[in-house]
């Protein structure tokens, strides 16, 4: 198998803990994600719910969860909708789950086919008076496309109008922004991952490489160690390209004397890493570049030493941008005595580093959170401060994913190399 299997046990962990968050006598409804389209008879890979795969462990369409804690009947307190499959689908997309299968995934006893959800939803909903239902309130999300779950709210709201109704992406914050020992470990896994894709390509980066071909040596390896490849779009921009946040072109040809830089990661089993390098085509840094990197590395150890339980994330950014600041004024690209006056909003400092320096990871790159929660034992975060000289053509951006302790943070990336002389030494031999 690609993965390690998942004991259920953890998603039985995961809804108990939603149970303890609901009100009383409610029902929570969480429907998978859709199958989307491209052009012509052309569909996207599929991608499950995250919350539902969190309650759940399954990964597969055409999947509905409903939880009623009170029911009078214990049988309906848990219920679990799968696809049924025919020899039809089988010939052409392979096993689905059974009902057995489900079960022995999810830990959930009650398994029914999908296709009678209608008829239970009219039996068990006038049962309850609170209903559950999921929005994306991710504070970055940019909703385009009525989702499965958005779509369900409109039916159900329709033909249950009195209900009250609840906000199941609060709950499911709350409850996914710790880490379970289960994920932890396949985060890990994830960073182990691209440890090894990292290792590969800094003995393959030479001048006159493309940036797709870096990026092919890349998810080879990612996929042969039981990845299903990039964790989100691969970011590798060589000079002037790496001064665009978001540059996922990866057309150009990186050249003798640029710098390449790789926002690159593995998933594993669902869970994501999140890495960025940014290393000399040629093997050798420059004076300058040299002298870039190491205050961005500067800046991340720094900012792993603010990054403690108890500190609040507008806390934790503005301390770094002041780590930021100095290390911009010993690059010479801020006079220091502009940078007293400049006001609280820094855009001296944001003309060089216009991003966040972190945010927390899971089964999302940029996993769900509550807003302004103070940083708590069990989270797990990037730290990826970088400096963007658009007019020198230069930019360096350096990442890692931390899990926050009590007396310290553990570097989940902390075997993955970082240190200049180090990633000379390994383009060198």
């Amino acid at each position: 198998m690609r993965y390690e299997p998942i004991d259920p046990a953890f998603f039985c962990r995961n809804r108990q803990r939603l149970r303890g968050l609901l009100k009383p006598n409610s029902i929570v409804i969480l429907r998978a994600n859709d199958i989307l389209p491209t052009n012509a008879d052309g569909a996207m890979a599929f991608k499950q719910n995250s919350d539902l795969f969190y309650l759940t462990g399954v990964d597969q369409e055409d999947t509905v969860l409903v939880m009623m804690p009170d029911a009078v009947d214990p049988k309906d307190r848990e219920l679990l909708f799968v696809k049924e499959t025919s020899e039809l689908i089988a010939i052409w997309e392979g096993d689905k789950l059974t009902k057995d299968g489900a079960s022995a995934a999810s830990g959930i006893g009650r398994i029914e086919w999908s296709a009678s959800f209608d008829g239970w939803l009219h039996r068990l909903v006038p049962q309850a008076d609170h209903i559950y239902l999921l929005t994306n309130e991710h504070l970055r999300a940019s909703v385009v496309v009525e989702t499965a779950n958005a779509r369900f709210i409109k039916d159900c709201q329709r033909r249950y109008p009195l209900h009250s109704y609840g906000r199941l992406a609060q709950l499911m914050n709350r409850l996914r922004i710790t880490k379970d020992p289960v994920e932890i470990a396949r985060m890990q896994k994830a960073c182990d991952i691209t440890e090894a894709g990292f290792r590969r390509v800094l003995g393959f980066i030479k001048p006159g490489v493309g940036e797709w071909e870096i990026e092919a040596e890349l998810v080879h390896e990612f996929i042969r160690r039981g990845s299903r490849g990039f964790a989100y779009g691969p970011i590798i921009g060589s000079g002037k390209s790496a001064c665009v946040l978001h540059y996922v072109e990866n057309d150009n040809i990186c050249r003798d004397g640029e710098m390449v830089l790789m926002d690159v990661a593995a998933e594993y089993a669902g869970w994501n890493s999140d890495l960025t390098r940014t290393v000399p085509v040629n093997g050798r840094f420059t004076p300058r570049q040299r002298q870039v990197y190491d205050a961005v590395l500067r800046v991340l150890r720094g900012a792993n030493a603010i990054l403690r339980p108890g500190i609040r994330p507008l806390e934790y950014q503005q301390q770094t941008v002041e780590l930021m600041e100095r290390e911009l004024i010993g690059l010479g690209l801020i006079d220091a005595k502009a940078a007293k006056e400049q006001g609280p909003d820094k855009p001296l400092v944001k003309k060089y580093f216009m991003h966040g320096t972190s945010h927390h990871l899971g089964l999302d790159v940029h996993d769900v959170f509550p807003p302004h929660e103070p940083f708590a034992e069990g989270m797990v975060f990037t730290i990826e401060p970088g400096i963007y000289i658009r007019e020198e053509g230069l930019a360096v951006r350096l990442e890692n994913d931390v899990l926050i302790g009590t007396d310290s943070n553990f570097d989940l990336m902390g075997n993955i190399p970082i240190e200049a002389d180090e990633i000379e030494a390994l383009m060198a031999g």
